[in-house]
């Protein structure tokens, strides 16, 4: 009888036992579309895979890779994935416009990391010393949103200046007296390879366009009904921007590069130096609450700046596309060594 005991509080012992093991195994999925090929300015999502930051938060996240075939935010409208990186919050407001219903979770960075890049030794000392050049190379979406900003902001820019950008340094490179467009984390480095100088770098974001970037954005329907999968996904999302940033980065870095195997070591070195040096995922209310904040200042703030320059229409009510709800509140500020 006593042997029959112990065996019969053996199973139920193993019975528990597996039904832990069980729980633990039953991860929720989640698809993370991303908006161009694998790279540095991704880190931190690749980083949350890679050492099992997202496991730990009761998640098992696929990457779906952006790029120029790629329809991420179709398939997020369409509910085939859960969450996308939005580009900036011109997109969103946007959506409003057109009454599609996704909302912005996080901000993963504080500034956008567009830049205008000039020559150095040819008077371009300033933002504004730009409206100087006969040239700038730039996309037609540039063109529609950021730099009818910078007329209304600055001065001088002229419609006159814009020449189409191929997304080849080559024109700039042949013209002393053009700039060109780019991620900040991105063609500088191209360019200092390729024209053997060090270019000058003006930050859209330093010279006032103020919005926030690489955002996490999902339907607003899923968020309603998964607010808890919501904020695991965005406060595990953070822990990787932080170790990414200050711990042992070497795994996700091979993530990325098999993802997208034309980049580099150099490459992703720059860039995660320019992020930091840069502030684009820690600065302003990023430095006390964490990386990933946003407030309803600065998205109104930039909301009418856009509404002075023509690039949005008035009447829309910002706080519609965005929640503070599951960010700044200093998660894996603990991380930043």
């Amino acid at each position: 009888m006593r042997i029959m005991t112990s065996l019969a509080g053996l199973g139920a012992s193993l019975a528990f036992t597996a039904g832990l093991t069980a729980s633990a195994l039953a991860l929720d999925e989640v698809k993370f579309g991303t908006n161009w090929l694998a790279q540095a300015e991704h880190g931190g999502y690749y980083q949350a895979v890679a050492d099992g930051t997202y496991e730990k938060y009761g998640l098992k996240v696929e990457i779906v890779q952006g790029g120029p075939q790629a329809a991420n935010r179709a398939l997020l409208l369409a509910g085939k994935i859960q969450f996308y990186m939005a580009g900036n919050m011109l997109q969103p407001l946007s959506a409003l416009a057109e009454d599609i219903p996704v909302v912005e979770v996080a901000a993963i960075f504080q500034k956008d990391p567009q830049v205008l890049i000039a020559h150095p030794d040819t008077g371009i000392e300033k933002f504004e010393d730009l409206a100087k050049l006969p040239t700038i190379f730039m996309g037609a979406d540039g063109f529609s949103s950021y730099f009818q900003w910078m007329k209304s902001a600055y001065p001088g820019f002229r419609d006159e200046q814009y020449k189409p950008y191929a997304f080849n340094p080559g024109p700039f490179l042949a013209d002393k007296q053009s700039a060109q467009q780019g991620y900040i984390t991105s063609e500088p480095f191209a360019i200092e390879k390729e024209g053997g100088f060090k270019p000058k770098l003006f930050l859209l974001a330093d010279a006032g366009f103020e919005t926030y970037s690489t955002l996490i954005e999902a339907r607003k329907d899923f968020v309603e009904a998964n607010k808890d999968l919501t904020q695991r996904f965005v406060d595990a999302t953070i822990e990787g921007w932080y170790n990414y940033l200050y711990g042992d980065n070497k795994a996700a870095n091979e993530l990325i590069k098999k993802d997208n195997p034309e980049m580099t070591d150099d490459q992703i070195a720059f860039s995660i130096a320019t992020m930091k040096s840069f502030g684009l995922v820690e600065s302003g209310e990023a430095l006390e609450k964490g990386i990933g904040c946003m407030t309803d200042a600065k998205q109104q703030a930039f909301y009418d700046a856009m509404v002075k320059s023509g690039v949005l229409k008035a009447g829309i009510d910002v706080k519609q596309v965005y929640t503070t709800e599951f960010v700044c509140k200093g998660v894996g500020m603990n991380l930043k060594k």
